[in-house]
């Protein structure tokens, strides 16, 4: 295993689960008998979270705030081994997410996000943090396309990618930004990325009505060596300069899906240090290993959506990745 960090950059959410009726820790009281039960969250918080207990060095870039919620993401990250050296400590609010899981334990959100700490980063945070040392740089979701910062983060990826391979899920959530902002910036994002990661809900903001083998030749087209499109219990559809594997998902029982997708992230991220294969361009990766290294990716989502929230396994509870 790469003894060299991933960084991964972006935002920490707290996920408020809608719990009716109940009481207990954990949970506050609101309007007409309804409880929430909030847990630290955030995609890139989570898949900064699944690195490190799979057994990867990871580093978050984060804007961490002095609030409740804030000190509840500290002691989430660091409690899973999580690198915080490079955090800003911020003065604004922390986010919040009212998650609503329906029967089959799929979420939606509602945000409470305007001027939250996670979108604010100036030139000057980002220009005193140094990606030399890291093998790879993962980002996206919100911090990536929120302003003032997300301008901020396109150009720390370009630095980033002189040394580094760039990782980007968009993550789209259209209640707090317009799909068509994320599709104007889906070709840039391409050309800083060596890796594509998005479920099939973003494909279907992202390019309404197209299959997902000609989105991945569209997305190649702009940059992206290695696109991954994660289909929940049908496995992911793997595009490696437009050849193509498809990779079952385990059977699973699904308790909810939070975190599920940033947990494969980071089960392919991990699988592909593993192999020696981060830190540049995936010259040398071949389409059997990335068919792999994403079959391990799955494991470690299936292993997520069985216990309540983002709660991603730990590498000694799974078999070892490809390689």
């Amino acid at each position: 295993m790469t003894s060299q960090p991933v960084t991964v950059l972006g935002e920490c959410v707290a996920d408020a689960f809608t719990d009716p009726g109940r009481t207990g820790p954990g949970r506050a009281a609101g309007p007409a008998g309804l409880f929430l039960r909030v847990l630290p969250g955030g995609g890139p918080a989570n898949t900064a979270v699944a690195l490190a207990r799979l057994g990867t060095p990871a580093r978050f870039l984060g804007r961490l705030s002095g609030d409740v919620f804030g000190d509840l993401f500290r002691e989430r990250l660091t409690a899973s081994g999580v690198d915080l050296t490079q955090c800003v400590a911020a003065p604004e609010p922390s986010a919040l997410a009212v998650a609503d899981l329906d029967v089959h334990g799929r979420a939606t959100y509602s945000f409470l996000a305007e001027g939250a700490a996670d979108w604010q980063w100036t030139a000057a945070e980002l220009a005193a943090v140094e990606p030399a040392g890291s093998v790879c740089v993962h980002t996206g979701s919100l911090a990536l396309v929120r302003e003032p910062g997300g301008r901020r983060v396109e150009e720390y990826l370009a630095v980033a990618r002189r040394s580094a391979t760039v990782c980007v899920d968009p993550n789209v959530r259209p209640l707090l930004v317009r799909p068509a902002v994320y599709r104007e910036r889906m070709d840039h994002w391409c050309a800083l990325a060596d890796i594509l990661r998005l479920s099939e809900d973003d494909l279907g903001e992202l390019l309404p009505g197209v299959e997902p083998e000609d989105a991945c030749d569209t997305w190649h087209a702009a940059g992206a060596r290695l696109v991954v499109v994660t289909r929940g219990p049908r496995g992911a559809l793997v595009s490696l300069d437009g050849d193509r594997r498809t990779v079952p998902a385990p059977p699973t029982d699904v308790v909810d899906t939070v975190g599920a997708g940033d947990a494969f992230t980071a089960g392919l991220l991990h699988a592909l240090a593993g192999l020696g294969r981060l830190g540049g361009r995936l010259e040398d990766l071949t389409l059997d290993e990335a068919a792999a290294c994403c079959a391990y990716a799955a494991l470690v989502a299936a292993r997520t959506c069985a216990v309540p929230g983002a709660d991603p396994p730990w590498g000694g509870e799974l078999p070892r990745p490809p390689g």
